[in-house]
């Protein structure tokens, strides 16, 4: 079933406030803020060094907040206000609101000693308390999704950097995420592999209703799979639009000179 276009009273499903992260002197998101609703595929553009994947990073609790606030569902996740401040909330409750998001990095990060099989099934049996059974089962579902039904008990070194990113996918929808985060996903494979792994996005983008927030210089497939764009630049947004005006009615010199470089 393709997936249901978001609508303004659709509810948000992340929800960045007044986000600031600095490394040191520098200042990487500046008082941020944005939100991604429901089944909505938001996709982040812009040079490198403007802060996209840092937003990511955040969301996956790889990096921690300078300041702001992110909300997953409307619920406080890495911080909240208790008593007037702005405190940590507990690990056991940032972990538990955590499960409901996957991530799919540059780099296809599989274990080398396990099967494609045994990847998949690790997290789902050991984080989320499913049965073997019923992982092994959902895990041969999603390898055959993403065309890899014949490679379920093959290591990552006889497969192509392709293929292993197409485990890698499969591993990330195996913990039933309701958000998942694309950071690159095609920027370490050979040019010819790209398309095999773009495709899979595609067809998982228009037959389910994952909330998906994607970083990606290549622009075709920002324009066909993602309902807004965001362009950042020096760690703000400065343009928001569908891709039917982003790419072809920018409305800020910014954005079209970025556009005019790597179209």
């Amino acid at each position: 079933m393709p997936a249901t276009e978001p609508t303004e009273r659709t509810a948000p499903v992340i929800t960045f406030e007044n986000v600031v992260k600095r490394f040191g002197d520098h200042t990487v998101l500046d008082h941020l803020n944005f939100e991604v609703r429901k089944g909505e595929r938001v996709t982040l553009i812009g040079p490198s060094g403007s802060g996209k994947t840092t937003i990511l990073r955040l969301v996956m609790t790889l990096e921690d907040l300078t300041d702001g606030f992110i909300y997953i569902n409307g619920e406080p996740f890495t911080y909240e206000m208790r008593n007037g401040r702005r405190v940590e909330r507990r690990p056991k409750d940032v972990a538990k609101v955590a499960t409901k998001i996957g991530m799919v990095f540059q780099q296809f990060n599989l274990f080398p000693n396990m099967t494609v099989l045994e990847n998949i099934i690790e997290a789902p049996v050991h984080v989320l308390g499913k049965s073997k059974g019923e992982a092994v089962t959902r895990a041969k579902e999603l390898l055959d999704l993403v065309g890899l039904a014949d490679k379920v008990d093959a290591h990552p070194s006889r497969l192509s950097g392709g293929q292993q990113q197409r485990v890698a996918i499969a591993r990330a929808l195996a913990m039933d995420p309701e958000i998942l985060l694309l950071d690159e996903v095609t920027s370490a494979l050979d040019p010819e592999l790209v398309g095999e792994v773009l495709g899979v996005l595609r067809n998982i983008a228009e037959n389910t209703d994952i909330t998906m927030l994607i970083v990606t210089h290549e622009m075709q497939f920002a324009q066909e799979v993602s309902h807004r764009v965001l362009m950042f630049d020096q760690g703000r947004i400065i343009e928001d639009a569908e891709p039917s005006v982003m790419f072809t009615n920018p409305q800020e010199k910014r954005t079209k000179d970025f556009l005019q470089a790597v179209l």
